[in-house]
């Protein structure tokens, strides 16, 4: 079942309604649920129940794609971009000129938080954000949590997934190179744009594409102006999406509405490129490119890269406040006695090679 977030062209921008996709590619109709009826309630429903309200939509005239305005399919409470293709680590960490894959990355599945605010439709433009020549897309597959989730297991944590979705993560290469050499971030980097669209479907309806170690294996491919520049499978990623799910719960809560990536897939941006070549091949996006990109079993997005609107502050840079040859011996100095007037404190603390026995945590819902 594909559910999608739409307005009729007519609407204010701030209209929202929700409806039954029906058809493929390019050629499908949007039946509408009546005015209400919001897609994560529906992704968390019964099958029985949304199948019966799915029914019901479908009695009534469908709605042509000009006749609306596709909208992201949610508006993410969270969202967590995973890293999870190997390939892709491994071309990234070439860019950075620190060749291979971390030892670390094998260890667990890490993601970044990104900007749930900043999420745009599956047609809309993208404004060319400041401060960057090296504008980049990233091709991921997005899964949507439809119920809250705390330390579950991967088995348990798969029926909180309510549906997927294609995602292009927009990156300015160059200025999340520059935030991470201070060891954190990608900020300013990664939080201009996210594409969720073209609208969800049930996990259900991708239940057929399920391999048997539990991985969606869908074709992935993303191309600029009409030519392909990328294509992967979903297969590829080391992790499955309930693991992802379990892992981001570990002490923590996952709540309903979030969404979380896979993380751009193989030959999925363009940076991987640029990291091969060893320069700047094919180019950056420039405005007026169009980027689409296509998964198996859920559709098409596309959005043009447009001139950005307004002005925007400059940056704030800051002096050096320590000489240069001082501050690492006065900072180190400044860490040892904040270290000795810890251990002073509380002396009981355990020191790095005391183990802890393990505890089970049973957390009462907030």
């Amino acid at each position: 079942m594909k559910l999608a977030a739409f307005r009729f062209v007519e609407d204010a921008e701030t209209t929202r309604r929700v409806g039954l996709v029906v058809g493929d590619g390019r050629q499908w109709w949007l039946h509408p649920f009546p005015e209400g009826v919001e897609l994560v309630p529906l992704l968390a429903a019964d099958l029985e129940d949304r199948e019966s309200a799915a029914d019901e939509a479908a009695q009534a005239d469908g709605l042509r794609p000009d006749e609306v305005v596709l909208l992201p399919p949610v508006y993410p409470t969270a969202m967590r971009g995973f890293l999870t293709f190997e390939s892709h680590v491994e071309s990234m960490q070439l860019a950075l000129g620190t060749p291979g894959v971390p030892e670390e990355w094998y260890a667990a599945p890490v993601f970044q938080f990104m900007a749930p605010h900043s999420v745009v439709g599956p047609h809309d433009d993208v404004p060319y954000p400041p401060g960057t020549e090296l504008l980049d897309f990233g091709l991921s597959l997005g899964a949507i949590v439809c119920r809250d989730v705390r330390n579950e297991t991967p088995e348990k944590a798969r029926s909180a997934i309510g549906g997927y979705c294609v995602v292009n993560d927009w990156s300015a290469r160059d200025v999340q190179r520059a935030e991470m050499r201070v060891n954190f971030g990608p900020s300013k980097g990664k939080d201009f744009a996210t594409t969720l669209g073209p609208w969800v479907v049930t996990a259900d309806e991708l239940e057929r594409h399920v391999d048997g170690e539990g991985f969606l294996d869908l074709a992935m491919s993303v191309s600029v102006n009409g030519k392909r520049v990328g294509a992967d499978v979903s297969g590829h990623m080391s992790w499955t999406f309930q693991q992802l799910v379990s892992h981001a719960s570990r002490g923590s809560w996952v709540k309903r509405g979030e969404v979380l990536t896979s993380g751009t897939c193989s030959s999925g941006s363009l940076a991987e490129a640029w990291a091969r070549a060893g320069h700047i091949e094919p180019p950056a996006l420039r405005v007026g490119d169009v980027v689409e990109m296509s998964i198996e079993g859920i559709g098409s997005i596309q959005n043009r890269v447009v001139r950005r609107y307004g002005s925007v502050p400059p940056v704030q840079g800051v002096r050096r406040r320590v000489p240069r040859d001082l501050r690492v011996p006065r900072q180190a100095a400044r860490a040892a006695d904040l270290a000795g007037l810890s251990q002073r404190s509380n002396p009981r603390r355990p020191t790095s090679d005391t183990t802890r026995p393990a505890t089970i945590e049973k957390d009462p819902q907030p």
